[in-house]
């Protein structure tokens, strides 16, 4: 508890003295998870819609993979993308390998599969003939997803929370194609690691408080978003 304590001043102090290194550090966690997120987002909506909305052979198939993809361990997402990326790999050329460009891509791939599962959660708890009614009071095919995506909101913002979330606190993936480089590839879950194992444990639990915090505060503008008018 001692301990605990020592890591809360020592956050206060850190962030109250414009640590030049923590402040590079967080916000390097900020746009590597928020462009992953982002990424994930363009990507996934459009998916978990086609996937509540369309039925095609191999449909529950996919859906399968959705949910067995949320629950993918990240390390494993980041042994894949180290194999895809390493010198030796397919993807080898394009020397992304310890770059910042890699964690946003094994990012992307962790928070994917729980974007998309959670907008087809979303949009098929929608009545069914929603789309169709919209249609015959005259709303254009953008007006007719644009009023899906307003009455899914809870359900997609869900799906933005759950996936930021999932990226921002993960450690493995980041830590096999990052390389864990100081002032280039060193985010905080990473830099928790590193001080914990220098023994530095006042500082990495600094660093941790400083995560929650963070995470905290995204995830209250996204909830106050979610309820508004909910």
């Amino acid at each position: 508890m001692d301990e605990l304590w020592q890591g809360l001043i020592e956050a206060v102090r850190l962030i109250g003295s414009g640590d030049a290194e923590v402040r590079d550090i967080a916000l390097r966690t900020v746009v590597v998870s928020g462009t992953a997120t982002v990424l994930a987002m363009l990507v996934g909506v459009p998916a978990g819609y086609v996937l509540a909305r369309r039925r095609f052979p191999g449909r529950a198939l996919v859906l399968g993979a959705v949910n067995t993809g949320m629950g993918m361990p990240p390390v494993v997402v980041g042994l894949v993308v180290w194999l895809l990326l390493v010198r030796s790999g397919p993807l080898g050329w394009l020397e992304l390998i310890y770059t910042r460009e890699a964690m946003v891509l094994a990012q992307f791939l962790i928070a994917t599969p729980m974007v998309v599962g959670f907008t087809a959660a979303a949009v098929q708890a929608l009545p069914p003939e929603l789309g169709e009614l919209l249609e015959v009071l005259g709303a254009g095919r953008v007006r007719r997803l644009w009023l899906l995506a307003a009455e899914a909101r809870l359900g997609l913002l869900a799906a933005v929370m759950a996936g930021f979330g999932a990226v921002v606190s993960e450690v493995g993936a980041s830590m096999a194609v990052g390389g864990n480089l100081q002032g280039e590839t060193r985010v905080l879950t990473t830099a928790i690691v590193t001080e914990t194992s220098r023994g530095n444990t006042e500082r990495a639990l600094a660093l941790g408080i400083i995560l929650l915090a963070m995470a905290f505060a995204v995830n209250v503008i996204l909830t106050r978003a979610q309820q508004r008018n909910a």
